[in-house]
């Protein structure tokens, strides 16, 4: 089965991603990997360092001749800005003369991770904690993801709210119909999504999205949002109901939870549903052109734990990015004294980068189910087995 390691530190030399499983046979280059970083890099809202740096995978191990090989595939993203923190993240030596960082950031792992690691220096945890670790998650997922292409399971995302900013949900469910249809991927959803500076189908809501990030910014402040997730081309019987750690629905809720400032995940329709009676809710059966489907799809294409052949859908809130450039009041871990917390560069907004990196991490989710029902152990004995219905390009 699938599963990958990242390391690395926000300024160290690199961050690196591990990725083992993968049958062999996947076409993959260093393109395709660089358009998922240069797309997480994007969005309105972002700060200076993603004008630092513009990630570029290396290929390092388990690709020869431009496919997989069936051994670990190794990543590399050198950071930029590296070359101005040498001597404070020096790999070696005694760190002598260098400043500590004492000083905790309300929201942050700051506190929590120097009280459960014994530091007295807080850069320890900031390094490690930091969002730039999804630079690598993106990486080796989006190998991860080359495969489901390849057995036609495709996944797109939109946002759909930044602060009070939230996109018509009729609108934005007509472009979704268009763009995911049987016979082409959720790929176009995502391309009619980056046309946005902050990847929201709705024109009008995009605009005010900007206009109170702007404000936002102004004020030394921060904003959060929701996005969606979706997934075409999954067949029915992916995960389990026999078993609580093989449910679908809450292994995709892990991955997405575990990205940087998630704090809440639905599946489908998940929070509003309950507050509507059931026969609101659950899906009815229908037959079309011979086929088994359902006339609504509130239930976002997991039931029981297990896929049930339609669209997959998830969403997902983002707090407010904890970094404010007008700090909280903290505490000095040294000297116990009142402080206002620190501030460390970062972003005001950055919804629509997480949800790109929402798409990855669901990857190895899905692919993982997959290979459980269907396994082999290279593309070409998988595809025997299962036939994809191709998508129109």
């Amino acid at each position: 089965m699938i599963r990958y390691l990242t390391a690395g530190e926000s300024h160290g030399q690199a961050v690196l991603a591990i990725v083992e499983g993968l049958p062999a046979g996947i076409a993959i280059s260093s393109e395709y990997i660089d358009h998922q970083l240069w797309r997480r890099q994007q969005g309105y809202g972002r700060g200076g360092r993603m004008r630092i740096e513009a990630d570029r995978v290396e290929i390092l191990s388990g690709v020869r001749f431009g496919k997989t090989i069936g051994s670990p595939v190794a990543l590399m993203i050198r950071n930029k800005d590296w070359t101005h923190w040498t001597d404070r993240m020096a790999v070696e030596g005694t760190g002598t003369g260098i400043d500590k960082v004492t000083i905790p950031r309300p929201g942050h792992a700051d506190y929590v991770g120097a009280v459960k690691y014994g530091f007295d220096d807080i850069r320890n945890v900031i390094e490690r904690a930091s969002a730039r670790e999804t630079a690598a998650r993106v990486a080796c997922c989006t190998v991860v993801r080359k495969f489901l292409e390849d057995v036609g399971i495709f996944t797109g995302s939109h946002v759909v709210s930044i602060g009070r900013s939230i996109a018509d949900r009729n609108r934005t469910d007509s472009v979704i119909r268009r763009t995911t249809t049987a016979s082409c991927g959720a790929y176009k959803l995502t391309e009619v999504a980056d046309k946005s500076e902050v990847r929201m189908i709705d024109r009008s809501a995009a605009r005010n999205a900007i206009e109170e990030i702007r404000k936002a910014k102004k004020k030394g402040d921060t904003l959060g949002g929701v996005f969606e997730v979706i997934v075409t081309g999954v067949p029915v019987g992916l995960g389990s109901y026999v078993q609580w750690d093989r449910k679908l629905d809450g292994l995709l809720a892990q991955a997405v939870m575990s990205i940087h400032a998630v704090k809440g995940v639905e599946i489908g329709e998940g929070f509003a549903n309950a507050a509507r009676y059931g026969s609101d809710v659950h899906d009815a059966f229908v037959v079309r052109e011979g086929e088994i489907k359902r006339r609504t799809n509130r239930a976002g294409g997991i039931e029981g734990g297990t896929t049930n052949g339609e669209i997959v859908t998830l969403r997902a809130a983002m707090k407010p990015i904890s970094t404010l450039a007008h700090p909280l009041q903290s505490v000095d871990l040294r000297t116990r004294k009142a402080t206002r917390a620190r501030y460390e560069r970062s972003d005001v907004c950055a919804v629509p980068a997480c949800s790109v990196i929402a798409e990855a991490v669901v990857q190895p989710v899905l692919a993982n189910a997959f290979l459980e029902k269907y396994g082999g152990d290279s593309l070409r004995e998988i595809l025997k087995r299962f036939k994809p219905r191709p998508a129109k390009f």
